[in-house]
């Protein structure tokens, strides 16, 4: 029997296009990878990734069983793959996590601006492949940036080692094309922090000035320098060159050459295997740069300077919560969107962009191989973290539990916050989203759901999934269509 009122129901993704996709063609992109003799095939945890997602939300992998305590009807709850490369829903739900955890527990309530900083292509590829080049390079991005609101709060008077900047950076790897690319989302303080619990009294925020067209040109030529001397220090430029030269090292190579060439293939926006190799992705409708080159402003309070781009016109007041919530969702979002992503009639994928690209570009068009080779490259690196924090907001500084909101700012009772994991429950999370409550029976609306038991075993999910006349099988992965010609051929 349905319930009464609209309520949540459990996700089926067998019914999505990318789950199709995926099933249908990921052992045949596994085959192609491996069709060199000498090839090592994609790392593990890629194919992880892409397996894991498989298993995502299907009944037949496992579930939670949820009881209402009046009525004694029940709700199955399938497991999720909680990975963090591409799959739809648990970027969906990792972004509300996020941005809930950071405007309640995080955040004070003081102005925010947000700084995205693009890099040039070449460096989106070596810090996708590299944990400590993408540490290294945020670290500069942040410090220039902290240096900004630092510099305006000494000018007035105040002691530099007394105040502290603040923010909390997104480190996102993937363009609206699904296309690799590593850029920085960071979301500053609007000012600075006066520490004086030297005193015993609380921090004090002293606001910053809007950084003007003038700022934003200083602020990127500065990042550009900054990262250019890093990486030639690094070995990663030539030394001793006026011109920002490569040297070809590329230890990803050596180590991963199929990945290497999957994700080389992605900055650039072009195909790295199969019949398109090395060709431009099909559009529906740079390097970096020169020594010397001045910033060019390309819009309010937005400059690029040597493949460098720094955009920060986005301001949120201090008192519209409401407001940083929904863009810290937006910097927190998943690389997928699957309502933009449609099957047309020739098999081919279609993938809408929410805004026209300046030369009119509207979409882009993969076959199925091409789409699965795009998705293996956005995924992370293993123990990579993707938001990082800085000044006062970095959990180790001194600042942070004096400044954090309070459960007066946020209008709840003492006891109702819970400021010791940033993890929120699912009931929880589909209140704050959806408005839906799972604290109660979507069928009686009276009782409360609890959990009866975790359905693990073959036999017992089975036998569930049989009594409810539901799928107790799994979706059947798709063989190789390479190996079964090699086979043919063989036999024949």
């Amino acid at each position: 029997m349905a319930p009464a009122i609209a309520t949540y129901e459990p996700r089926d993704p067998s019914c999505t296009v990318l789950y199709k996709v995926i099933a249908d063609h990921l052992e045949t992109f596994l085959a192609s990878c491996e069709a060199d003799p000498d090839a090592t095939g994609l790392p593990a945890y890629v194919q992880r990734e892409l397996y894991d997602y498989l298993q995502c939300g299907i009944l037949a992998h496992g579930f939670l069983r949820l009881g209402c305590d009046t009525c004694h009807k029940e709700l199955l709850l399938p497991f999720s793959c909680k990975r963090r490369g591409f799959c739809p829903s648990c970027a969906g739900r990792r972004m509300a996590q996020t941005a809930a955890h950071l405007v309640e527990q995080v955040i004070p309530w003081v102005p925010t601006r947000q700084w995205v900083v693009s890099v040039p292509i070449p460096l989106r590829y070596w810090m996708a492949s590299s944990q400590d080049l993408t540490a290294t390079v945020h670290t500069i991005i942040r410090t220039t940036i902290g240096q900004y609101y630092v510099h305006q709060a000494v000018t007035r008077g105040i002691p530099r080692d007394k105040i502290q900047p603040g923010s909390v950076t997104f480190i996102q790897r993937f363009g609206s094309a699904i296309n690799l690319n590593v850029h920085y989302h960071v979301v500053f303080l609007e000012g600075v922090y006066l520490d004086r619990t030297a005193q015993g009294r609380t921090p004090r925020f002293l606001p910053g000035e809007p950084p003007t067209d003038t700022d934003i040109a200083d602020v990127v030529q500065k990042i550009s320098r900054r990262v250019i001397r890093k990486l030639r220090q690094l070995g990663y430029l030539e030394a001793g060159l006026d011109a920002a030269v490569a040297t070809g090292y590329d230890p990803l190579v050596d180590d991963a050459p199929e990945l290497a060439h999957t994700m080389a293939a992605s900055v650039q926006q072009r195909i790295a295997f199969g019949e398109r190799a090395g060709q431009k992705v099909r559009r529906i409708g740079a390097g970096f740069g020169s020594e010397g080159e001045a910033p060019t402003l390309t819009g309010p309070r937005c400059a690029s300077v040597q493949g460098f781009s720094l955009h920060a016109n986005t301001q949120v007041p201090a008192h519209r919560r409401d407001q940083l919530e929904r863009l810290l969702r937006y910097t927190a979002r998943g690389a997928v969107s699957l309502e933009r992503l449609q099957e047309d009639a020739n098999g081919d994928l279609v993938y809408t962009f929410t805004h026209p690209w300046s030369d009119g570009t509207t979409g882009i068009r993969l076959s199925p191989v091409e789409l699965l080779e795009k998705l293996a490259a956005l995924v992370p690196l293993p123990r990579v973290h993707l938001v990082r924090y800085g000044g006062c907001l970095a959990p180790h500084s001194h600042l942070r539990g004096a400044i954090i909101p309070t459960p007066r700012q946020q209008g709840v009772d003492e006891e109702e916050t819970d400021t010791g994991s940033p993890r929120w429950g699912w009931a929880r999370l589909l209140k704050r989203v959806f408005a839906l409550d799972m604290a109660r029976c979507p069928y009686c609306q009276q009782g409360s759901l609890r959990i009866i038991a975790t359905i693990t075993q073959g036999e017992v999910i089975r036998k569930i999934l049989r009594h409810l006349k539901l799928a107790a099988d799994p979706p059947l992965i798709a063989p190789a269509r390479v190996r079964q010609e090699a086979f043919a051929w063989s036999s024949a």
